[in-house]
């Protein structure tokens, strides 16, 4: 079988990597073949997990032999098959390329087409993939970006009405006599 798995990134508009794959291919095939469609270097410790439709974390195929977790094999690229993890079309994944702030591509297990191929083989590649590694600096842009919209969006003066507060609910508070804990 072929599978086409599509990858996109939420931090770059546009960007998308469709890759046609063995079933019999490894996850490090695959992994060998996004960090060549980004031009990334192979010198990071990435790994792939498999997620339910929430994206939500499960099973995690690492590039070297980490301690294995309570509910989870440890898994490794190398000796593990696309086919051992990837059955149904819409299979969910994640491909962590920058460790150190969990920066990943979303993954989807689009088509499973008939037939047989050799390995990995980037298809399609739409749009320019992010800087590999984030600074720290870049880190904390991007977290007062988010902290100055949250601030912005939750708490401005056009979502916010002094007149809606109703002054007599405030008035059996006290901090006095503990109703406030």
């Amino acid at each position: 079988m072929i599978y086409k798995i599509t990858f996109s990134c939420d931090e770059v508009d546009g960007f998308r990597r469709v890759f046609n794959a063995d079933s019999d291919a490894t996850f490090l095939e695959l992994h060998a073949a996004i960090l060549k469609s980004v031009n990334f270097p192979d010198d990071q410790m990435t790994s792939f997990f498999m997620c339910n439709e929430r994206w939500e974390k499960e099973q995690e195929v690492t590039l070297l032999e980490m301690g294995s977790s309570f509910e989870y094999d440890n898994m490794i690229m190398e000796s593990t098959r696309l086919s051992e993890l990837m059955e149904d079309r819409g299979q969910r994944l994640i491909y962590i390329y920058d460790p150190m702030y969990e920066r990943y591509f979303f993954g989807s297990l689009t088509e499973i087409l008939p037939g047989i191929m050799s390995g990995v083989d980037c298809v399609e590649s739409r749009g320019e993939a992010p800087k590999q590694l984030q600074t720290e600096d870049a880190a904390e842009a991007a977290r007062v970006k988010d902290a100055a919209w949250e601030d912005e969006d939750m708490f401005s003066d056009s979502q916010f009405d002094i007149d809606d507060l109703d002054a007599d609910g405030f008035q059996d508070l006290s901090w006095d006599d503990g109703s406030m804990f």
